[in-house]
């Protein structure tokens, strides 16, 4: 299968851009360096912000005839390879998928949309209004990218790659992690009654955690269904002939349109206050994304899914994406990309090249009919 998107793909895959908070991790800026080479000789302006020391987000411009604004989002770092049972970056075409670290998430977004800067300048139709390519750090981790891209940011529409299906995803649940402390007093464990278990009263924190959640089934999301709650990590005492005097969990709440990390917080810190102390600030607090399906950004996209006889209904999925902090700006984003989240991180990592090409053919699309 030739195209000139899945060669792109191949060549983002090369390069390892792990998040330097992983194992074999390396700063961005090898990806950031090939799509400036990229477009050397398409005349485009390109910007690079540094947001971390050696790790740019890279910003290619399109002129448009308006002075209105389309961003085309995508994260250049990608997930560890530990686990990983495939070369990871030896980008092989099997079958019509394509295979390697990053091919679904998401670099095979970022392959779309580079294809689409790139047949739009070849076209020399400008577009109804101007257009950032912009690629970013640090997704997979912290959001210090799409954080730094939406310093002093005005636009009328946003489009986030990520494997979405080829779906106009408009919703998308928001995540809270935190702690949870429970504190006893150490004692020898041939005299328990000295002292005060704190992994027992991690076990009725968690019990009233879990009925807590159990409540949740009564609020459904139109797009999103309900909020959950997983206990993900536990950790508690010394050594087994010990009493444990301190006891920790920490809990992945995801998020509804409407609920704040902060209200949250508190409903947690009230629910188990005479055994439990919710730690602040959380590990990782992020919104809900909500547009609009009549939106211009969503109501364009879905025009131009039907166009390509794709289904062109907005959805929601459960997962979040650099999305919602444009969202939090004001700035109307849907999520849109080739693949599905279910090879993202996966052991054996792979994107149908069918659905990188049309994920161009949309972006281009978006391109051209956005009016903002």
């Amino acid at each position: 299968m030739n195209h000139r998107v899945l060669d792109t793909l191949a060549a983002l895959v090369r390069i390892n851009s792990i998040n330097p908070a992983y194992d074999h991790g390396v700063p961005e800026a090898a990806v950031a360096d090939w799509i400036e080479r990229f477009f050397a000789p398409y005349g485009l302006e390109t910007v690079r912000r540094e947001v971390l020391p050696g790790r740019p987000n890279l910003i290619v411009k399109i002129p448009g005839r308006s002075s209105r604004r389309l961003i085309l989002e995508a994260h250049m770092d990608t997930a560890s390879i530990n686990g990983m049972t495939i070369p990871p970056f030896d980008p092989v075409i099997r079958e019509g998928l394509l295979y390697g670290r990053g091919s679904c998430d998401t670099k095979g977004g970022l392959a779309g949309m580079i294809e689409a800067v790139a047949r739009t300048v070849e076209s020399g139709v400008a577009p109804p209004c101007e257009v950032w390519l912009a690629a970013v750090i640090d997704e997979e981790y912290a959001f210090q990218g799409v954080l730094g891209l939406c310093q002093g940011l005005t636009a009328q529409g946003a489009i986030v790659a990520e494997p979405t299906e080829l779906r106009n995803v408009v919703a998308t649940k928001g995540v809270l992690r935190w702690k949870i402390h429970t504190r006893g007093r150490a004692a020898h464990s041939s005299k328990p009654h000295l002292g005060h278990n704190a992994i027992e009263d991690m076990m009725r924190v968690i019990e009233r955690v879990n009925r807590d959640s159990a409540s949740l089934a009564g609020t459904v999301h139109p797009l999103l269904g309900p909020g959950t709650t997983n206990v993900g990590v536990i950790r508690g005492g010394v050594q087994v002939n010990f009493v444990p005097d301190h006891c920790e969990i920490e809990i992945d709440r995801r998020l509804l349109p409407g609920e704040s990390a902060e209200g949250l917080l508190n409903h947690y810190q009230a629910l188990v206050e005479d055994m439990g102390e919710v730690e602040r600030p959380p590990m990782l607090a992020d919104e809900a994304l909500e547009t609009a399906a009549e939106s211009p950004v969503a109501a364009t996209a879905s025009a131009a899914l039907a166009a390509m006889g794709l289904p062109a209904e907005p959805c929601g999925v459960p997962y979040g994406s650099d999305g919602s902090k444009l969202h939090r700006i004001g700035v109307p984003t849907i999520v849109f990309g080739p693949g599905s989240i279910d090879q993202a991180h996966a052991a054996v990592e792979w994107v149908e090249c069918s659905q990188v090409i049309q994920a161009a053919e949309f972006y281009h699309r978006m391109i051209m009919s956005f009016e903002g």
